[in-house]
């Protein structure tokens, strides 16, 4: 099944982004190597795709997991999360409708 994974940063989270970034991209291109991530991305701060200074205020996952506990104990090894990046996660059910 599918599980959106949304998360909020924390206030000035670019610098702690950085740190982590590698191994948290690392972590999706093995979802997508595995043929389970349908998106990811960050959402930006301001209206626009490079937010420069502004940052970013959070991420969506969409990928399949067997389980929600199996997705929120992926979103819990993030290195987002390790990183103190997010303010909070959820983790849903996610039903792909279009396209």
């Amino acid at each position: 099944m599918l599980y959106a994974i949304i998360s909020e940063d924390v206030d000035d989270s670019g610098p702690l982004r950085q740190q982590a970034r590698d191994e948290h991209l690392k972590r999706l291109q093995a979802l997508r190597e595995q043929g389970r991530l349908i998106l990811a991305g960050p959402h930006p701060a301001l209206d626009t795709e490079s937010p420069g200074e502004a940052g970013f205020t959070g991420s969506l996952v969409v990928a399949e997991f067997d389980s929600l506990d199996d997705a929120r104990a992926w979103a819990d090894a993030d290195p987002y999360v390790q990183a103190g990046v997010y303010r909070s996660v959820i983790v849903k059910p996610f039903n792909k409708v279009l396209p």
